[in-house]
């Protein structure tokens, strides 16, 4: 549940600290006084929208903080994120400055507005003031009916995103095959030009890391003469010389160590020219070798100089370097085979239906889910109807055929009828004002009881509606806060009157000539003046008084 909620020089409030409790909370307050601000504060904080527009004129920056009790929903989230949980809770703040610029943070940890979405949807559910008129629209109320779905069971969730999964794949090859007939000739001539170029890179059959071989191999025999050379020169002047360098080294080596005998201050001498001597016997070995292996091979050379033209050549004509060929040669074998696999009209056709065979199974059991919870909420918004003054009204969720789209094989229509006897039909066509915002708070109450959503906040949803519908709807939130925190801003006296906890919203100037915006907890007796005021409007009387008092006190 919301805990608090503190906004700083946010449009018309200079500073708000709020708290809040569990059950039924109600906003009230003049047009105007700035009660719908406090909701668009709230959602700034969720991660919305937000522009320099809404920082208080004057000021620098806005800033909002949110503070919520966690669910496990909501504390699985945190740890996936890696956002420490703070005694239990979340602290979701976010600061825009007079130039726009955004910032936003979970628990004191920078975040992005993305994960603050992510996080507030696991949080709050927001009924908008305009929400019934969106309700007149066939994607909002397919969007409703998938969404009673995903809350009831959420692997039929799934069944949503594999519907526009397996359409995407499926219109992917029809849209292939499409292309292909059309563009035959010119496919054609691309697969003449592919087949041409791997069959010269077949040829040459270039291996990974074979130029850096070659040519070093090439290096080695062009100079194999000065490297035969320089081997026996280095070879003589250590062993083969009249006074090879090794001998004259044993000699001392000898030498020394019979002086060591005689004084052991030598010893430590001797100790660094015997490794010495041994390298350089270790060098002699070596250079023996060598020089058994190395060879004049003009052939070799030949055939050499001939590879390394071949490449280079090749990797000229197909504009890479020579070290590219292998991976270029990967590449247009790639190309080719799948122009080759596209250029199978036949198969494409199997593709494509094969794909469409798992659309149409996928779309089935989605149509099925849809049918089973069209059923349901049908029913649910019926019975509601009958509370809110719509007696003997029906509401009907139609599941209309159409072609296959990425959200299955209907379209979803609300029907309604408004009494008994008559013939439901499209929602947008037969409904009142005051029918659609009755029909929209009957959805919105049931589709709160199915989220697990702690926090439901109603912004002015109530509109269109009075009289005893009025003390229905206070009634039905009411008793929705005993599960759940509801937060509501609202007109109506008769909902008002039916809150656990009153804030008064209200416009004020400073002593600068700004106008703020300000909140206030409204006790028994303030309840009284302002439960009036809405009943009676700007003059207040004992009688709309004592009307207050009868409704705060049934």
């Amino acid at each position: 549940m919301l805990r608090t909620l503190t906004i700083r020089d946010f449009v018309i409030v200079d500073t708000i600290e709020l708290e809040f409790s569990n059950g039924f909370t109600v906003f009230t307050g003049e047009t105007g006084a700035g009660k719908s601000i406090l909701i668009d504060a709230l959602q700034l904080a969720l991660g919305g929208r937000g522009d320099a527009s809404m920082v208080r004129e004057g000021a620098l920056k806005a800033d909002i903080s949110a503070e919520f009790a966690l669910t496990p929903a909501a504390s699985s989230w945190l740890d996936q994120n890696e956002f420490s949980a703070e005694e239990g809770g979340a602290l979701l703040r976010r600061v825009i400055d007079n130039a726009g610029r955004s910032k936003a943070y979970i628990n004191g940890s920078a975040a992005t507005a993305g994960q603050l979405r992510e996080l507030g949807e696991l949080l709050v559910d927001i009924h908008g003031q305009h929400a019934h008129q969106s309700l007149l629209k066939g994607d909002a109320q397919r969007a409703l009916l998938d969404n009673q779905v995903a809350v009831r069971d959420p692997d039929a969730a799934e069944q949503v995103r594999e519907v526009a999964t397996t359409y995407k794949s499926w219109k992917a090859l029809a849209r292939q095959r499409e292309e292909y007939e059309t563009n035959a000739k010119n496919v054609l001539l691309e697969r003449e030009r592919l087949e041409w170029q791997v069959g010269e890179l077949d040829k040459l059959a270039v291996k990974p890391g074979e130029w850096a071989e070659v040519t070093n191999e090439h290096s080695r025999l062009s100079h194999a003469a000065s490297l035969i050379e320089g081997a026996q020169e280095a070879l003589n002047a250590l062993s083969e010389a009249e006074q090879p360098i090794l001998s004259q080294l044993s000699s001392l080596n000898q030498k020394l160590a019979k002086l060591a005998d005689v004084d052991a201050g030598l010893q430590a001498v001797l100790d660094c020219m015997e490794p010495a001597r041994i390298q350089l016997q270790e060098a002699v070995y070596a250079l023996n070798n060598y020089v058994d292996k190395i060879e004049l091979d003009p052939e070799r050379l030949s055939q050499v100089d001939a590879r390394l033209d071949a490449i280079h050549g090749t990797a000229r004509k197909f504009r890479v370097t020579p070290e590219e060929l292998p991976d270029e040669h990967a590449t247009l074998k790639a190309k080719l085979q799948q122009l080759a696999d596209a250029s199978d009209v036949d198969g494409l056709k199997r593709q494509e239906d094969k794909a469409r065979g798992v659309y149409m199974e996928a779309a089935r059991k989605l149509s099925a889910t849809r049918t089973a919870m069209a059923q349901r909420l049908s029913s649910q918004v019926s019975e509601a109807m009958q509370e809110l003054s719509m007696s003997g009204g029906r509401f009907e969720v139609a599941l209309n055929p159409c072609e296959p789209a990425s959200y299955g094989l209907e379209q979803v229509e609300f029907m309604v009828a408004g009494h008994a006897g008559v013939v439901a039909r499209p929602l947008a066509k037969v409904a009142s004002g005051g029918e659609l915002a009755r029909i929209s708070l009957a959805i919105a109450v049931i589709t709160a009881h199915a989220t697990t959503v702690p926090t439901l906040i109603f912004d002015e949803v109530d509109t269109g509606i009075g009289g005893g519908v009025a003390e229905v709807v206070g009634s039905l939130l009411k008793r929705l806060g005993q599960s759940r925190q509801v937060l509501c801003v609202t007109h109506l006296p008769q909902v008002a009157s039916q809150a656990n906890q009153h804030f008064q919203v209200a416009k004020g100037t400073t002593e600068y000539g700004k106008t703020v915006s300000r909140i206030d907890v409204l006790d028994n007796k303030a309840r009284v003046e302002e439960v009036a005021r809405m009943l009676g409007g700007i003059e207040i009387t004992e009688t709309t008084r004592k009307h207050a008092r009868e409704l705060l006190a049934s």
